[in-house]
């Protein structure tokens, strides 16, 4: 195992990202494995499904923006020594990078093991109304090739068939050569489907795609430690409860409310909204450093009085300066809404678990549930 390899200096290493202490309690040296993370909830999971067999470091130190992220070079060299690297491309570029570069052999990827969601909604929407004119354009084109195949045997002119056969072919030519310039285009701009920066990162706002994730980490931790894969698949299969239990609170919680408009600083609550069939109405975008003009927040402001809602949420790594300003001129209270990318003094709770229910209290006051 790589974690035994580097022992004493890994154990500085965490000390050092992790606020001083081991998230999982085990040290390095004495673990089966070890497991970088870069924001709180993956850490999260990585300590409940490791349990005593895995030492869980965490990048992000309490207190600090996931976003803002940038890494030591103790870091990176912690990165590059990991038995995996646990994270959800997208949230931090530093992150992302220094697994590219160091320890693309160690890496899981939450992208690659759940369906992210759009960070713009619109936008997706828009392609697959692109993608879908692009499949009747191809029935088209191949309704027309099959009626040229059939005039070639009816045809009485046979040289003028050919003639007409040939400059169909001509434009079929064409159009496919557009077609695959097109496409091109399309790939130059997506990538090779392994970027995410256009993606939703908050997947860990729903709890069923946090059980996948906890099942996919099981899974990966046996690969590297076989002695311990019955003890990771019991503790996923705990975790999975846990998480399964949150959701039935929620859909209690959440059954009948007299509103459902959750206005937020930043839309970072899409997959607990949409989960539950709410309304999310963000000042700034996905991006927590997008500062909102002014123009957005009077229109915010707008909706706020309006609708009546009686509250606005601000989140605990964030200044409370716009839904101050919000709340001051549309007379709503001003509450906190955790997005777990970490946890601080204002947070609802200490852990996953205790936070996700906070935020459950916090809902169900401020749209009136009963």
């Amino acid at each position: 195992m790589r974690a035994a390899a580097v022992g004493a200096a890994m154990m500085t290493l965490a000390a050092c990202a992790g606020g001083g202490e081991e998230a999982s309690g085990t040290e390095p040296a004495d673990a089966s494995l070890t497991v970088v993370t870069g924001v709180y909830p993956l850490e999260w999971l990585a300590t409940e499904v490791g349990g005593e067999r895995a030492a869980v470091v965490q990048l992000t130190e309490p207190g600090v923006e996931p976003h803002d992220l940038e890494l030591t070079g103790r870091q990176v060299a912690e990165v590059s020594e990991a038995d995996i690297a646990f994270t959800v491309s997208g949230l931090q570029p530093a992150v992302d990078d220094a697994v590219e570069q160091e320890a693309a052999d160690a890496a899981l990827d939450v992208a690659d093991i759940v369906e992210l969601r759009p960070a713009n909604p619109e936008e997706a929407h828009e392609d697959e109304e692109g993608e879908d004119h692009a499949h009747e354009d191809e029935d088209e084109h191949a309704h027309e090739e099959e009626d040229s195949h059939d005039d070639e045997h009816a045809h009485e002119d046979e040289a003028a068939h050919e003639d007409e056969h040939a400059h169909e072919e001509d434009e079929s030519h064409e159009d496919e050569a557009s077609h695959e310039d097109e496409h091109a285009h399309d790939e130059g701009e997506e990538g090779d489907g392994h970027d995410h920066g256009e993606f939703d990162p908050h997947f860990w706002l729903d709890v069923d795609l946090m059980s996948q994730t906890a099942t996919a980490l099981a899974e990966r931790m046996a690969e590297v430690d076989p002695d311990g894969a019955a003890s990771y698949e019991e503790n996923a299969e705990a975790v999975t409860a846990e998480l399964a239990a949150i959701g039935e609170e929620y859909e209690e919680g959440m059954a009948s409310c007299a509103h459902d408009e959750v206005v937020v600083g930043h839309t970072a609550f899409t997959y607990l909204t949409d989960a539950y069939g709410l309304e999310q109405i963000g000042v700034s975008g996905v991006d927590p450093e997008t500062e909102p003009s002014p123009s957005q927040i009077a229109a915010i402001s707008d909706i706020v009085e309006e609708r009546g809602i009686t509250t606005v949420f601000t989140e605990p790594l964030m200044p409370d300066a716009t839904a101050d300003t919000i709340a001051a001129e549309s007379g709503a209270e001003v509450e906190v809404l955790d997005p777990l990318e970490g946890i601080t003094e204002d947070s609802p709770g200490d852990d996953y678990p205790s936070i996700m229910r906070g935020n459950l209290a916090a809902l169900t006051t401020a749209l009136e549930c009963s």
